[in-house]
């Protein structure tokens, strides 16, 4: 990171990651080429995070192959004037990880994936998730995406003096 002032621990990097609504998932297909989505993720423990998909596509035929891929999401980003010097600048909060993606086969474990998912975005909703499952189990599949090094944090945020709050300090 060039800026290690701003550099946040690996927890509060999934801090950023849990509040974050969807996180760009990156990978490369046989060519090379980079192939970016932003997905609706849930993270299930301090190293594994789910998607769901459809069986069939183009992330699924390169994560087939080649299952190596880039997390990244960013949150609290707003455009501001620095009060100290007048520049323009951006304050956010971002993350970025590293990890190995493979397809769910396991109906239990697909249905475990999906509830927290459900859990994490329709909450309100859970009455509906059983009766959900029995129509889409069959044509859903699940990533698990294990992180294979701890997520890095990154910021820019400033305090109420207009000093930026480097180190790792909070306000």
């Amino acid at each position: 990171m060039r800026k290690e002032s701003r550099q946040m621990s690996a927890e509060w990097a999934l801090a950023v990651l849990d509040k974050a609504p969807y996180i760009t998932v990156s990978m490369a297909d046989k060519e090379g080429m980079p192939y970016g989505l932003p997905l609706s993720l849930v993270r299930t423990d301090e190293k594994t995070f789910d998607f769901h998909c459809a069986l069939e596509g183009k992330k699924l035929d390169i994560l087939s192959k080649k299952p190596r891929v880039c997390l990244s999401a960013a949150t609290k980003c707003k455009p501001t004037v620095g009060l100290k010097d007048g520049s323009f600048t951006l304050e956010f909060k971002s993350a970025i990880a590293f990890g190995i993606a493979e397809i769910a086969e396991d109906d239990n474990e697909k249905i475990a994936a999906l509830r927290a998912i459900c859990e994490r975005f329709l909450p309100k909703h859970m009455d509906a998730f059983d009766a959900s499952i029995a129509r889409s189990l069959g044509r859903t599949a699940v990533v698990r995406i294990t992180l294979t090094e701890p997520p890095i944090g990154k910021r820019k945020q400033y305090d109420s003096q207009g000093e930026e709050m480097k180190w790792q300090r909070m306000e």
